[in-house]
This record gives C-alpha cells, structure tokens and sequence, in this order.
C-alpha cells in the first residue's frame, strides 16, 4: 500500500483469486462494518456512483467490502441504525449529529443505539449461517471508525465471528471520549469507562484471532492513544497464550484501511 499524503491513500489493486472451500463448497464470509460517514454502507460496498463516495474511498481506502469480496471472500455490508438506507432523511436536526438525537432517545427508554447494532450483527451472522454459499464455521468481520467499534463490541459479543480486523478505532476512552469527546451516541453505552476500557472490550475476543491497524497520521484516533491500547491488548493476549494470535499493523498512513495484513490475516485464520 502506497499512501500519498497524510490525507489521501491510492486504492490498491486486489487481483481476484479464490480462497480455500469447504467440500462443500461453502466459503468463508466477512462482516464489514461502515464508519461514520455520509453514505453509510455504500462506499464500503463499492458504490462510486457519485463524487462523495469516491472521495471517501479514495481519502480512506473505504471499499474494504469490495477489496474482500474480490479477494475471494463472502462480504455483507449492512447500514448501522440512523445511516444509509436506515437514517431519518433528509436532514431533520440540523446541526445536530443523528447519533446523539437518537441516543437521547434511546436514554429515555433505556435502550442504545450500540447494543441494537450488536444485536444487528448478530443478526447477519444468523443470516450468514442459513447461506447455502457460507461456511458458517468460518465468518470473520471488520471495520474502520465507528466501523471498528462496532467490530470489537460485536465480536467480543458473538463467539460465532471467528477472527476479526478492528481499524482506526481501538484507543482508551480518557483521550478520545473523555479529553476530545471524538464519539458520538452510536458508540458508546452508559457508564462503560466505569467497567472497561476499549483494550479491555477488545481483549474479549482472545482467544480467537484478532487483527488491530493503527495509523501513525490518523486525526480522528491519535497514534500514540491507540498506541496505548496495543500495548493493554499485547499483555491480554499473552495471558491467555495467543501472542502469535494478535496481529498489530501500525502504518505510516491516515485514518484508513491499510490492507497490509488483512488479506494475510483472515487467509490464515478463515
């Protein structure tokens, strides 16, 4: 991956290839989860048809849904609540960021957008295993931004998702949630800094395999934050006796999918 600048990235060229089937024929399949963008799903999915998704692609190397499918594997990129094809419309709170209307929401019934999303997930993994074309033994996921929390509190969650890709995301909550206030209501539920820390969501995951890409000129998620949380995360794997089992790519990129290990990382463990 050859990165232009610090805000733009070229999009690499994914030579289409198979991956290994089972007897019967099914393939490994990957979750792969949206940021907090404009387009919800689509850019992710590949969608180029107008200049904003392309841009975004283009800025963050964003179709890491289409990369993956053209990889050879199985993708499903579905629309987080309030986004894409599952947002209010038009633009019914001005100046006002649709996750944190819906947050408030949310507070007054006692529910949050987060755990829909983990329910929602886990709902895809439902739908994965009834695909004749999946092996349902072998689904992974994925994500950048609110794409990567997303990834870590799903996988964490559900024990079906074999291995997983957090990017862009994984940093403690003191920098980014406390000190910058960098999130919005689709990612955070009440009280959780009281319990866990994100390394801490993360490391739930151990055993199964993990993959974390850290960007060294990412403005959303500051370098040395997530370098933090790296370090936090190392100390869990070793603990349960699967340091070989988390990988850490820390590029000299943006805010971004780096697509140095991934395809390496999920060959390996889907």
């Amino acid at each position: 991956m050859v990165f232009d600048s610090e805000e733009h990235m070229s999009v690499p060229a994914v030579v289409l290839r198979p991956v290994d089937m089972g007897e019967d024929g099914s393939n490994p399949a990957i979750i792969c989860s949206h940021g907090h963008g404009a387009h919800g799903k689509e850019p992710v999915a590949g969608n180029k048809t107008n200049p904003s998704m392309v841009s975004d692609i283009q800025a963050m190397n964003y179709n890491y849904g289409e990369q993956m499918a053209r990889a050879g594997y199985l993708t499903i990129s579905p629309d987080l609540r309030v986004f894409g094809e599952r947002a209010d419309g038009g633009d019914p709170y001005p100046g006002r960021d649709r996750c944190n209307v819906h947050f408030v929401r949310g507070a007054i019934m006692g529910i949050w957008t987060l755990t829909l999303n983990i329910f929602d997930m886990m709902r895809c993994v439902d739908y994965l295993e009834t695909r004749p074309e999946v092996d349902g033994e072998r689904i992974g996921m994925m994500g950048l931004s609110q794409g990567g929390t997303q990834t870590t509190f799903s996988t964490a969650a559900e024990p079906r998702i074999k291995c997983a890709d957090i990017i862009g995301y994984l940093n403690p909550w003191e920098g980014f949630g406390v000190n910058r206030a960098n999130f919005c209501g689709s990612q955070i539920v009440p009280e959780v800094y009281r319990y866990f820390d994100t390394h801490d969501i993360a490391g739930l995951i151990a055993p199964r395999p993990l993959l974390v890409e850290a960007g060294t000129h990412d403005t959303c998620f500051f370098i040395e934050d997530q370098l933090v949380s790296i370090e936090a995360l190392k100390k869990i794997y070793a603990a349960a006796g699967v340091e070989e089992d988390l990988w850490i790519d820390v590029h000299p990129g943006p805010h971004a999918f780096a697509a140095n290990l991934a395809f390496d990382f999920f060959d390996k463990y889907l």
